[in-house]
């Protein structure tokens, strides 16, 4: 039996170690490719006719969400197991829009035991099975559940408030008027729970500023957190740039 070809994509030269070790110790013979970041792993990829990917998360130049839907629309019964630190709900939300159908895939938190991980890597890339983390099934649910699950369009303007932007500019970014930009953070601010109307009182105004309340509770549940910010910092400041040339025209 040919050994199976499985691709490791991670930027952490202890968490490919780790990860060596264990696909080495799977029941079938396995040999390893490496990529260190997303780039690199949808190059190597794409060479294998059904790609086996064990992928962080969160990785350079592309991150593993990124590297995923690239992978899929060109080889969509790549199994990949996601294995990562992070339960943030922004990853699971993407993810569950990305996963084309009938497709095995798997999300394994870093804090589980080996023998936990290694029982999700073999369930997945071996035994053609889908694994999901216990943790991860929870924030599917709250990502899955209409009144509170944010729509493209809601978590566009959850990225804009949270870089700091003006209801004005943020009209000239998305083509809105302010009217329209204010109905979309309203519809944002509803799906986060926050009631306006609990934040206001005649005698004290209002008690909170419902855009950093708003960041302050996507935060803490992971629809936002500083690694993707940073890419999202860079696509405004190219934004900016070319915005800023169009009015000196």
């Amino acid at each position: 039996m040919d050994p199976l070809t499985i691709l490791i994509a991670d930027d952490n030269p202890k968490d490919f170690e780790f990860l060596e070790q264990l696909v080495q110790g799977l029941e079938v013979p396995c040999q390893i490719e490496r990529a260190h970041n997303g780039k690199i792993a949808l190059e190597k990829a794409q060479r294998l006719d059904t790609p086996l990917v064990i992928s962080d998360i969160q990785m350079p130049e592309l991150n593993g969400i990124e590297f995923a839907r690239a992978l899929w629309e060109q080889k969509p019964m790549a199994r990949i197991i996601f294995w990562s630190q992070y339960k943030d709900e922004m990853y699971v939300r993407a993810l569950t829009s990305i996963v084309p159908p009938e497709t095995v895939y798997g999300y394994v938190l870093k804090s589980n035991t080996r023998e936990r991980i290694a029982s999700a890597v073999q369930t997945v890339l071996i035994d053609e099975q889908c694994w999901i983390d216990p943790e991860v099934r929870k924030v599917q649910g709250r990502a899955g559940h209409r009144q509170t699950a944010l729509s493209d369009i809601e978590y566009e303007a959850l990225v804009d408030i949270s870089l700091g932007l003006t209801d004005n500019l943020i009209a000239q970014r998305r083509y809105l008027s302010r009217r329209g930009v204010q109905s979309r953070l309203n519809t944002l601010y509803t799906k986060l729970g926050l009631d306006q109307e609990q934040f206001h009182s005649e005698k004290f105004g209002d008690a909170f500023n419902l855009r950093n309340r708003a960041v302050s509770v996507a935060l803490r549940r992971g629809l936002i957190n500083a690694f993707e910010l940073e890419h999202e910092e860079e696509e405004l400041q190219g934004w900016l740039k070319k915005f800023r040339s169009s009015k000196r025209v």
